[in-house]
Parts: C-alpha cells; sequence; structure tokens
C-alpha cells in the first residue's frame, strides 16, 4: 500500500540519520569526557536521539513485517535469523577483535564507543523485528481477545520509552520498578500464546526448532554483549539504562523460549495430530466418491486403505459379499497367508455362533496366541480387529486387520475404523441409490434419492435422560432442499448439536449433506469448540463445495454438568430463546457467516462463540429459514415476531407440545403451503439433572 510504503521510507530516513547523529554525539561525549569537561545537555540529546532511533526501527518493522496468513512459519523465522539474528554473530567477531585491533592497531579512546553504537543498531534492528516477528505468530488464528490483548501489551512497552525522555533514573523509584516489573509480567503472559505451533507437522518442527535455538542464542549474545560493557569507565553511553531495550529483550527470549518448548514437548504427539487429519482427510475422500463418479470397487479401495493407514496394520483383507469382489487380499506386496485368514474366520464363526445378538457388532481380541488354533499356526499376530459392513437391510462384508503387538486396537482408533466403515456403507447406498434413479426416470428419480438421503442423514430420535427433553420436525418441500440435523454425545455430560441449510436444491444439495455430515463426526471426535469447528469445517468445505455453493449452520454444545450452552453460528437463523429466570423471550444475536463464502483463513474473524448458562425451565428453539419465511396467500412472511410471541405463550408446555403448537400455528398461516423446507427443534431443560 502506498502509505505503508511511505511510512517505511520515513522510518529507514530518520533512523539512519539518528544513529548517525547519536553516534557523532556519543563521541563528542567521548571527546569532552577526555578534555575533562562535562555537558548535561549533551548527554540528555543522547537519550533523545536513541529514542528516535529505536521508535524509527520498530515503526519500520511494524509496517514491514505482514500479520500470517498461511501455515507456513520457517520462512519469517528464517528471515528473523538471517536479518536480525546474524547481526549477534556479527558482533561476537567485534568483540573477539576489539582488543587485539585498540592495542596494535587504532588505540584510540573512541573504539569502544563507536563499537558499542554499531552494537546497539545491531540490537535495536534484532529487536524491532522479532518483536513483531512474534506479533506474527501470536496473532495467527487470533481471537478478539488475543488482539486487544496484544495492543495494551504494545502500548505499555512502547510508554517505558518516555523514561529516557524524562531523564528518569528509575532504578531508583519504586513506583517505575513495580511498573517495569509488571510489564515483565505481562511480556511472560503473552508469550504463553503458542498456537500457531499446533499447525505445525513433524517435519517443519525440526526446522523451526533449529531457527528458535539460532535466535535464542542470537538473544543471549545480544544481552552479554550489553551488560559486558556496562561498566567500563571508557563508555560513555550506557543503554542498560533504557527500560524499553530491557522489556523487548526480555520479552524476544521468553516467546522464542517458551516457542522451543512447546515445539519439543509436542513433538511426541505429532504424528497423533497428522493422524487425525489424514483420518479426517480420508472420511472426506470417502464422502466425495459420488461426486467424483467412483464405484464401488474405488469406494472399497478408499476404505481398505483408510483403515490400514489409521490402525498401523500388519496385515488386513476386505471380504465383500454378493458380486462385489475387491482384490484387497495383497498386503505389501505379497498375499495375506492363507491359513491364517481361515482360522480367524473359523474363530469370528465361532464367536458369533455362540453369541447370536452379536452378529454384526464389531469384534476385537488383543491377545490371539492364547488361542490354541493360534499358536499352533506359530502366527506373528497377536491383536485382532473385524468391522462389519452392514446397513439396516443388508450386510455387505467385512474388514480384518490384524497387528502384531499385544492389545494393539485402542478404542479411539477402533472408533475411527468404525466410522470409516459406517461411511463406506452410506456412501455405497447412495451409490447404489443413485445408479437405481438413472435407470428410471431422471428428474422424479433424483428427488426421491435426495429425499432418501436428507432422511437419513437426520438422525429419528436423540439419547434421553433426566436433564433435557428435545423434539424434532423436518418437513421437505416438493423440491428436495439442503436442511438437515445430527447430534453426537461428547461425554456422558456434553452432547453436540449440529443444524444446517445447504444453499440449492435437488441431489447435489442432499449429497453436500452427507459431506457436512462427515466432516461433523469426523472432526468432533477432536472435542472441538464450536467456533474452532465453523473454522476447520470451512477449510474443509473449500476443497469440495462449489464455488457458487454454501452452507448455513450453527453448532450447539450442551454441557449438563455445568449448566451451559456453548455456540457458534455461521450465517444460519438467530436462535430463539426462553429464560425461565427472567420470564423473558429473545433472540441472541450472534455474527457469523455462512461456510464455503471466504475460502481463506480470514474467515477465522467471521466466526464468534457464545457461552450462555441456562436454567431449569429455559427453552431453546432452532429452527431453519423455512420456519420464519413461509409465506401466506397474501405473500406476507410469519417472521422472527410471530415465532417469538408463539414462543412466550407455550413455554411452559412441553418440548414436544410446543413444537407442535408452533408447527400448527405456520401451517394454519401458510394455509399448508410448503415453499422451502421446514426444520424445527426443540430444547427444553428439565429441573431434575441425572447424577454423575
Amino acid at each position: 500500500m502506498p502509505k505503508d510504503k511511505t511510512i517505511k521510507q520515513l522510518c529507514f530516513l530518520t533512523g539512519s540519520v539518528s544513529w548517525v547523529l547519536l553516534l557523532v554525539n556519543v563521541l563528542f561525549l567521548a571527546r569532552q569526557g577526555y578534555l575533562g569537561e562535562a555537558n548535561a545537555a549533551t548527554q540528555y540529546l543522547s537519550n533523545v536521539l536513541s529514542v528516535v532511533f529505536i521508535l524509527s526501527v520498530f515503526l519500520h518493522q511494524r509496517t514491514h513485517v505482514q500479520i500470517q496468513r498461511s501455515a507456513e512459519f520457517t520462512s519469517p523465522l528464517w528471515g528473523l535469523f538471517v536479518k536480525g539474528g546474524l547481526g549477534a554473530y556479527l558482533c561476537l567477531l567485534l568483540h573477539i577483535g576489539y582488543p587485539s585491533i585498540n592495542q596494535h592497531y587504532v588505540n584510540s579512546p573512541y573504539l569502544l564507543d563507536i563499537f558499542y553504537q554499531v552494537f546497539f543498531g545491531f540490537l535495536v534492528y534484532f529487536l524491532g523485528k522479532a518483536f513483531y516477528t512474534w506479533r506474527q505468530l501470536i496473532l495467527y488464528h487470533k481471537t478478539k481477545d488475543v488482539q486487544s490483548q496484544w495492543k495494551w501489551f504494545e502500548i505499555l512497552v512502547y510508554l517505558s520509552l518516555l523514561v529516557p525522555l524524562l531523564n528518569v533514573q528509575y532504578m531508583r523509584h519504586v513506583f517505575l520498578i513495580l511498573d517495569l516489573g509488571l510489564l515483565l509480567a505481562y511480556s511472560l503472559y503473552m508469550s504463553v500464546h503458542q498456537r500457531w505451533v499446533a499447525f505445525l507437522t513433524l517435519d517443519k518442527k525440526w526446522s523451526c526448532i533449529f531457527l528458535l535455538t539460532a535466535v535464542l542464542a542470537s538473544g543471549v549474545l545480544f544481552a552479554n554483549f550489553l551488560f559486558v560493557y556496562a561498566d567500563s569507565p571508557d563508555l560513555e553511553v550506557d543503554y542498560t539504562d533504557n527500560p524499553f531495550i530491557l522489556l523487548t529483550l526480555a520479552f524476544v527470549f521468553l516467546y522464542a523460549l517458551f516457542s522451543l518448548l512447546v515445539a519439543l514437548f509436542s513433538l511426541p504427539t505429532s504424528r497423533v495430530f497428522e493422524q487425525r487429519n489424514a483420518d479426517l482427510l480420508s472420511f472426506q475422500r470417502l464422502s466425495h466418491t459420488i461426486q467424483q463418479g467412483q464405484s464401488e470397487d474405488e469406494v472399497y479401495k478408499i476404505l481398505f486403505e483408510s483403515a490400514v493407514k489409521a490402525t498401523g496394520a500388519d496385515a488386513a483383507w476386505l471380504e465383500v459379499n454378493e458380486t462385489t469382489h475387491v482384490d484387497t487380499s495383497q498386503f505389501n506386496g505379497s498375499p495375506v497367508d492363507l491359513e491364517v485368514q481361515a482360522t480367524v474366520k473359523s474363530l469370528l464363526a465361532s464367536v458369533r455362533e455362540q453369541d447370536q445378538s452379536n452378529l454384526d457388532s464389531v469384534y476385537v481380541n488383543g491377545d490371539l496366541n492364547l488361542l490354541p488354533e493360534f499358536r499352533s499356526l506359530s502366527s506373528l499376530y497377536n491383536s485382532l480387529l473385524v468391522v462389519p459392513l452392514v446397513s439396516a437391510k443388508r450386510r455387505y462384508g467385512s474388514l480384518y486387520l490384524l497387528l502384531e503387538l499385544e492389545q494393539g486396537f485402542d478404542p479411539d482408533t477402533i472408533s475411527v475404523v468404525q466410522s470409516f466403515a459406517n461411511q463406506t456403507v452410506l456412501t455405497i447406498e447412495n451409490l447404489r441409490l443413485m445408479q437405481e434413479s438413472l435407470q428410471n426416470e431422471r428428474y422424479k428419480e433424483e428427488l426421491k434419492i435426495a429425499s432418501l438421503v436428507q432422511d437419513r442423514l437426520n438422525p429419528k430420535k436423540f439419547p434421553t435422560d433426566t436433564w433435557f427433553e428435545i423434539s424434532t420436525y423436518a418437513q421437505a418441500a416438493k423440491e428436495v432442499g439442503g436442511d438437515f440435523y445430527d447430534y453426537l454425545q461428547l461425554s456422558k455430560s456434553r452432547i453436540a448439536i449440529i443444524i444446517g441449510d445447504v444453499s440449492g436444491k435437488g441431489i447435489s444439495a442432499a449429497f453436500h449433506m452427507a459431506q457436512m455430515k462427515g466432516i461433523f463426526h469426523g472432526l468432533m471426535q477432536q472435542d472441538l469448540l464450536p467456533d474452532e469447528f465453523m473454522i476447520q469445517a470451512n477449510s474443509a468445505l473449500s476443497r469440495c463445495l462449489e464455488r457458487t455453493s454454501f452452507i448455513t449452520s450453527s453448532l450447539y454444545i450442551i454441557d449438563y454438568e455445568m449448566q451451559g450452552v456453548s455456540f457458534a453460528r455461521a450465517g444460519h437463523c438467530h436462535t430463539l430463546y426462553y429464560n425461565s429466570m427472567i420470564e423473558d423471550t429473545f433472540y441472541f444475536q450472534t455474527e457469523g457467516l455462512g461456510l464455503g463464502i471466504i475460502r481463506d483463513a480470514s474467515y477465522a474473524k467471521r466466526i464468534h462463540r457464545l457461552h450462555y448458562d441456562y436454567n431449569p425451565g429455559d427453552v431453546m428453539v432452532i429452527y431453519t429459514d423455512g420456519i420464519v419465511e413461509a409465506r401466506n396467500t397474501r405473500q406476507d412472511e410469519y417472521g422472527e415476531d410471530r415465532l417469538k410471541y408463539m414462543l412466550s405463550q407455550t413455554y411452559h408446555l412441553e418440548a414436544e407440545d410446543i413444537k407442535s403448537a408452533i408447527i400448527n400455528d405456520v401451517s394454519d398461516f401458510s394455509s399448508d403451503i410448503l415453499h422451502d423446507d421446514q426444520t424445527l427443534l426443540v430444547i427444553k431443560f428439565k429441573p431434575r439433572q441425572p447424577n454423575i
């Protein structure tokens, strides 16, 4: 931008001129000291010029170092080391060579002051570069609170520049010492903002660890040079009296140290997070197969590869019933031992025969060599996982996974593989439904299939408990739309509920609903907060949603142990709420932009999380725009005010009765003419809570 360019040029000019004048003034001071003269005005001028120089360098870096937009963090760290940190090593060479040069070549009383001013210039440039590089990292995926905290931190640090201008010996004033101590504590607090480290891959982490170590070493060298000459009688200007230099040096050192420690201690978990991301991408691949026109064989292949990667299986095969056959008996270039396959299937048949109720359940055995039939094989494998591929109507086959480790399949891994299997079955059924539609009248069958997909995506019932009751309603219009809702039990006391609306109509919208459901279940296994889910869901959808499409959604996490609701809104209808304590009905006016509209990191600024503590008897109404945009014969809309009035009249009823009253009122208003899909969820919190 032209304005930023002008500021940078002005800062560069004032910084260069002030440093030269500062050097001249320091040499003049040295000359006066050498002649036995003293001039307080000249000493104060050094303070003024040093402040101008520091301010110029820092403002130049403020406009030069841009806010981080991508997860590429090695570039700014490399730039900090090369452009700022190498100055410390150059000063080290000057420090080593100074005694010899002064004794044998120059022998001047001014040489130390010249060297110290050169060092001071390198130090200030390093601090300015590091200060705003750390700002880049702290404000990556920032929240409103973090942005505000940084703004005040920056202001308070800059205010410390007033101390040299006031010509105050701050170490003699208790008030100033306390203020600087608080600022140092603030620096320590800002140093814990290390969210960016979580976005590093294992390879990138090693690069960053190396660069952070080099930067940390540069800071240590600069600190050493700052104090090593401080007590020299030949030095005219001592910058250890400048609190701004000490504060920024402490902050730069602390943040580099904290970043290094966080990166080092998170190394053992890096592979886990990368595997989680790989699992999510696999889930997306299974969801995309319909749009990409892939066959059932290709879907099974994706399932097989994803499951093997997620579990690290030493051997695996997939058996598919009916007419479909997938050649996945080959593993790592060689076939799985047929005798092992036969023994596993015989074992499984024996187990199923003994317990007919578990015919379609997951089978896990973590110590196979305790069984006589496996001991006789001298098999290397100790753990077995069998995941059936079943739907309500048919059984498709089974996925077999073997590990050499004992108890090798943990619950989280089993859950991920089971999710892959469920998504595969859903994808296969949708593929078959689509193939059936192509054999009949295309338009009618497309609407029918989309309606079936939509109906299957919405759960028929929610978990029942004593802490809340929920009643749902979903009605598709003549053209199939994209309304959906779903839930996921996060723990015994927490449940996540999502509602949304896909733009457009027909089978395309229905398939985007399937994608959104897969993303919801995949991401929420990481137990994300609502706003974090929206940000990651937007990133995932950006890679698969057409440019002309978007999805509005709201996500609620209800914690009945804490009696609170956290939620985030991505362009969806506002949440209607009745508070039983104040006996008031109102809408939560939260901000949020639809998913897929903005497809870069700036989307994080458009999503905000809200937390609300509920009371027994409170009612929450969640809906899609088909409710409030229902029209009568005069084309008047039902509207938010009428919906709010209905809740204010029915809040004392059960959730089912509140829902029925609202739906009946909407139907009467619109004369049963449905212009758009209508979805409504009514949640009422009960007075009695479960024992935990």
